[in-house]
């Protein structure tokens, strides 16, 4: 593998049977379904980031509950559960951090900073939730009462901060404009390491069970891990042009991810290894993020759609 190409090695892991896809329409058209999340109650919470509401889908039921933002036109992205356990939003073109409680209760936090864009968010190892704001090249934290502290030293200008999670007591965030993975901790420091592919444009982020951060590289058509030092490996996915968008990890390893302009749903080992690409039954559903519930499932949004999602791995029906 030179430093520029990302892995093609063919795959030599197990063979699995093909998952069961299911879809279930939001109720509200154009919706754009982006960012979700499973909340304490065992439902998945979504960003309807085309209708300016916050999307809540109970599984067991098969319904959906929709609770509109105050103001319209805010565009809500990405979502995470705080230590309260509220579920805590990020509105990009509203400028603000919102939070929801479970009974549909919405509280708004204006950001200093204009025009920041908030996208990614993440609940911190401090007990805050910590967010990106792509448009000013900063990462932000709001404590439970809604004080912003942000922090711009060391992340490099037009860098596009999106995606973030947690691992060893810091922040780690995807650079999409500036094809790097940052870190910063708690107190501000920054570091960046960089991602071989040029032109990678990184995006979602998962944290795997050995530590290991994955990252999906649109740009590259591939997905990518990197170590707690840096380390990044790559590696191609099979369908050109794939548009990478979301990716998961599961219990047992797999890491699965979203292909937006192919439709399809792939996934990978530990090691890199393609297990396999499943067709989206509906065409174009634009799916984005994806995300692992607590029993197995995983779920993705379907942003062109108006849908959400379900995959039922084949260990979940089979008992296996």
């Amino acid at each position: 593998m030179t430093p520029h190409a990302p892995s093609t090695r063919p795959s030599t892991t197990r063979r699995r049977a093909k998952p069961v896809i299911r879809e279930h329409r939001i109720p509200t058209r154009d919706s754009k379904p982006y960012i979700a999340v499973e909340g304490p109650d065992g439902n998945l919470w979504f960003c309807e980031s085309g209708a300016s509401q916050i999307g809540c889908f109970d599984p067991r039921a098969g319904s959906f509950r929709e609770f509109a933002l105050p103001a319209p036109n805010s565009t809500p992205i990405g979502i995470a559960v705080g230590a309260d356990g509220n579920l805590w939003f990020a509105e990009k073109t509203g400028n603000r951090i919102g939070r929801i409680g479970r009974n549909g209760a919405i509280a708004e936090f204006a950001l200093p900073t204009a025009n920041a864009g908030p996208d990614g968010i993440a609940l911190g190892p401090d007990g805050n939730v910590w967010f990106s704001e792509g448009d000013a090249d900063r990462i932000g934290r709001i404590t439970p009462q809604g004080r912003v502290t942000e922090f711009a030293t060391g992340i490099t200008p037009g860098s596009r901060p999106l995606s973030i999670v947690v691992r060893d007591g810091a922040l780690w965030f995807s650079q999409a404009g500036a094809g790097r993975i940052g870190r910063v901790t708690i107190d501000g420091e920054v570091t960046e390491f960089p991602i071989p592919s040029p032109d990678s444009a990184p995006r979602a982020m998962a944290l795997h069970p050995d530590g290991g951060i994955w990252f999906v590289d649109t740009g590259a058509n591939a997905v990518g891990r990197i170590t707690g030092d840096g380390t990044v490996v790559e590696f191609a996915v099979p369908t050109p042009d794939a548009s990478v968008r979301g990716i998961a990890v599961t219990a047992d390893g797999d890491v699965w991810f979203t292909e937006n302009f192919s439709n399809k749903i792939g996934r990978m080992d530990a090691n890199g290894a393609v297990i396999g690409e499943y067709d989206i039954p509906t065409p174009g559903s634009g799916a984005r993020c994806i995300t692992a519930a607590s029993d197995g499932r995983l779920f993705f949004t379907q942003y062109d759609a108006g849908l959400i999602g379900e995959i039922i791995p084949e260990w979940t029906v089979n008992g296996a």
